[in-house]
């Protein structure tokens, strides 16, 4: 009962951090505003089956994220909640199903070490708070991971079914995608083949209408652009201009661990000694392995290895001796947490190469000190679950300031929503002589109308940017 209590406790305190200051923040990026606009098209139109960007069919995601984006507009929550909150609450679902499991499975010492990993890590916190398609595959596909494991384990057909149902949903989320991630579990569950029909067919059942539905409607049009184009051209060409190096994914996964990549130093031999962790092993080498060589490469592709990763480090936190130096070190490093803060809204306009990264003040340091020492302890007296807690609470008190600190420029610069802002003060037609695309697209989903073009329109009033530099509303 007391694990219970302190579950609902944890899952009420990550929510709050995750939920406040959800909307202080404008949609971010090209694709955030963009499945918006098709998940408000959805709930104004009432045609839940064929993705409209503009009026206009656009197959390059399935329809998971468009459907929740266009219940929470159903719901009243507005332009910038919509998107957002039912993500969050997405990936808080997903945190109670992982600690279930491993409760379970490993027992409550690496459930706990392992959920509250994970949802302070830099990478799942921000894609739980942002309306993409990356945090609902992470979730689907971990799910079945989890619950497929569970069936590896135990013969539970309830796990299976469980297992088929998230496989379909990550089906929704992202494509094919998890048809490839899943394949170690397959590897390790072959000899109970005969019961893979179960999951086939819930998965069958979840997903497979709205495919026949998108297939009967727009045939090869939906194959050649949804399956060849967004699959296997993403994979094999650099037709999308994402090309990055084999070596991307690695500095990637530190940072999206952030602030716990030290404990990486921790996981050893030991945890290929069961079976249901060699999975995860398998699952996270795999998946690193397929993304590192797909040509196309974005930062949240590999969202879902961080939860496999995440508990292998649990599990080898509860196996290893000593985890004072990791756990110490990991402290250490909320002190970046202003300096995050800082570069963050100048790394996502210009990139994270061109940003400023400056100098971190070594008060810093001196403001985490008492953490530092705290965990230490803790860990020397065997409270290693409090060290992990002590550290956990502060990222979350990390990321609050880095919100809070943060999203008055995000807001007014690499937002559109400060633009919209400007636009709607003028009051009287505007045209878009030059923007960036990213900026484009949010700007569109603010006017819910798209601006014109400055030349084919006569608009006193234009809209201009410079490479490289900042929109500004100027008279023709």
């Amino acid at each position: 009962m007391r694990t219970c209590v302190f579950l609902l406790l944890f899952l009420a305190v990550v929510g709050a951090v995750y939920l406040h200051g959800l909307g202080s923040v404008g949609l971010l990026g090209p694709d955030e505003p963009r499945y918006a606009a098709i998940g408000r098209e959805m709930a104004s139109s009432g045609d839940w089956v064929t993705p409209r960007l503009w009026g206009e069919p656009w197959f390059e995601k399935p329809a998971l994220l468009y459907w929740l984006t266009a219940a929470g507009h159903l719901a009243g929550l507005g332009a910038d909640l919509s998107p957002r909150i039912p993500v969050a609450l997405l990936s808080l679902a997903y945190l109670l199903l992982q600690f279930l499991v491993l409760w379970r499975l490993d027992g409550v010492r690496v459930a706990w070490m392992a959920t509250l990993v994970l949802a302070t890590t830099a990478g799942w916190s921000a894609y739980s708070q942002i309306g993409v398609t990356d945090l609902p595959l992470a979730a689907a596909f971990n799910g079945c991971l989890l619950l497929g494991i569970l069936w590896v384990e135990t013969g539970s057909r309830r796990a299976l079914a469980g297992c088929g149902f998230c496989f379909g949903l990550g089906l929704l989320a992202k494509g094919l995608v998890p048809g490839v991630l899943v394949l170690p579990l397959l590897f390790f569950g072959w000899r109970r083949w005969r019961a893979w029909w179960l999951p086939a067919a819930v998965a069958v059942v979840v997903a497979g209408p709205w495919y026949l539905a998108m297939f009967w409607q727009h045939g090869r049009l939906f194959f050649d652009d949804f399956i060849l184009r967004h699959h296997f051209s993403r994979f094999a060409t650099n037709a999308l201009q994402h090309e990055q190096p084999v070596w991307f994914y690695l500095p990637v996964l530190a940072a999206a661990l952030f602030p716990w990549p030290t404990l990486l130093a921790v996981v050893g031999r030991g945890v290929w000694q069961e079976r249901r962790h060699r999975i995860l092993v398998a699952t996270f080498v795999f998946g690193l392995l397929f993304f590192s060589f797909s040509t196309n490469k974005l930062p949240g592709y590999v969202l879902p290895l961080l939860p496999p990763l995440c508990i292998v480090i649990a599990v080898s936190l509860e196996q290893c001796r000593s985890a004072r130096r990791p756990l110490a070190l990991a402290a250490m490093l909320l002190a970046f947490c202003p300096v995050v803060a800082t570069i963050l809204p100048e790394s996502l306009m210009f990139g994270l190469r061109r940003a400023n990264l400056g100098e971190v003040p070594w008060e810093y340091f001196g403001y985490v000190m008492p953490v530092m020492i705290g965990v230490w302890l803790l860990e020397a007296y065997g409270r290693r679950l409090a060290a992990v807690a002590v550290v956990a609470g502060g990222a979350a008190a990390g990321l609050l300031f880095i919100k809070l600190s943060a999203a008055p420029v995000l807001d007014e610069l690499v937002s559109s929503r400060g633009l919209w802002r400007k636009v709607v003060a003028v009051g009287e037609p505007v045209c878009v002589e030059s923007l960036h695309r990213s900026m484009r697209y949010g700007l569109n989903y603010y006017t819910v109308k798209p601006l014109p073009d400055c030349s084919a329109d006569g608009a006193r009033v234009r809209i201009e940017q410079r490479p490289g530099g900042i929109p500004r509303v100027a008279q023709r």
